[in-house]
């Protein structure tokens, strides 16, 4: 039986999905893959707990849901823990890190990154923080010490969105990328071309838990552009920061401007675009109107979709509907996967 061990940074919601997974498909990850997961080290805001012998993943998910910190695992927890200490003391394998988004500096998850592959320690990651502000600097510590850094929940969720580019599209030249890869804006025009205002659209996604009580990130259009500057690293081969992305949002969109698009058999996405031109890409988050023939305009609410154009491949499109975060947690345990059976 293959074993590989996890250090877990980062117990949001993605996190204790991932935890519920990792019970729910023991004996499918032992069927098909001869491969056993453990947690030896966890760490969240509170403090951290780590042991060889594993720990127990019912324990850390009734601490969580009784609202309740690492802190106060028995036996084994400190609350003087701090991810930097787990990641250069812990013998997992892979370093799996959750942390929130942090488009300012990329902490704490940029910093427990670096430390990971500079151990040569594996990485799984969901956080686009890192990503988007050191993506470069990144992949090459990961190539200069020879390990994974596997990133594929970070766009688009549970959608294959980087597999299908950097993978099933390895040899082909993408000429144009286009995605609806926030769910929570396609969510709110999707209320709007009902007859909603804006604000009554944004309430009722808080409302229901689709929007943050701080919505800047998504309707501004700033998490989209972060996941295009993803892919523009990852597949398109080009270095690129969110100063190289022309970034709109969608607060200046009114029914009236959803009213006139549908009287044009049209309608209104935000939609992150790459655009080949020469042998560069112009990329840019905006409000755009469809032809409501075209494949982006087609998706409901809350639904994400990409479509890869290409110079051998044709053109691919793909869609996911994402309501909760057990797909994105399942990208992560995909990632987990690859690693543990390409190392054994």
């Amino acid at each position: 039986m293959r074993k590989s061990r996890l250090a877990i940074v980062g117990l949001g919601n993605v996190g204790q999905r991932l935890l519920e997974l990792i019970q729910l498909k023991r004996d499918v990850l032992r069927a098909r893959f001869d491969l056993e997961l453990s947690v030896v080290g966890v760490c969240d805001s509170t403090g951290g707990a780590e042991t060889a012998a594993g720990l127990d993943i019912a324990k850390i998910l009734g601490l969580k849901r009784a609202k309740q910190g690492i802190a106060a695992y028995p036996d084994h927890s400190r609350s003087e823990m701090h991810p930097l200490n787990l990641v250069r003391a812990d013998e997992a394998d892979i370093l799996v890190e959750l942390t929130p988004t942090n488009l300012m500096d990329g902490e704490p998850g940029l910093s427990v990154i670096r430390a990971a592959l500079a151990r040569k320690m594996p990485v799984v990651t969901a956080n686009k923080g890192p990503l988007v502000l050191a993506y470069p600097a990144l992949a090459a510590l990961a190539q200069k010490n020879g390990v994974p850094m596997l990133h594929s929940a970070t766009v688009t969720g549970g959608l294959p969105t980087l597999n299908i580019g950097t993978r099933d599209l390895g040899v082909a030249v993408i000429e144009k990328f286009e995605g609806v890869v926030n769910g929570t804006t396609n969510y709110i025009l999707s209320r709007m071309a009902q007859g909603q205002s804006y604000a009554d659209a944004l309430k009722h996604a808080q409302d229901i838990g689709m929007a943050e009580a701080d919505p800047s990130l998504d309707v501004d259009g700033w998490d989209a552009a972060s996941k295009l500057v993803i892919i523009a690293n990852a597949v398109l081969h080009r270095p690129t920061t969110l100063k190289d992305v022309t970034v709109e949002g969608i607060r200046n969109i009114t029914p009236d401007h959803l009213i006139a698009a549908e009287e044009r058999k049209q309608t209104i996405k935000l939609v992150a675009l790459a655009e080949r031109v020469g042998k560069d890409y112009n990329l840019s988050v905006r409000p755009t109107r469809l032809d409501k023939t075209h494949p982006l305009a087609r998706l409901g609410a809350g639904t994400m979709g990409v479509i890869y154009h290409t110079d051998i491949n044709g053109t691919i499109s793909a869609s996911i509907e994402e309501e909760d975060p057990y797909p994105t947690a399942a990208a992560v345990l995909r990632d987990i996967v690859q690693i543990a059976t390409a190392s054994a």
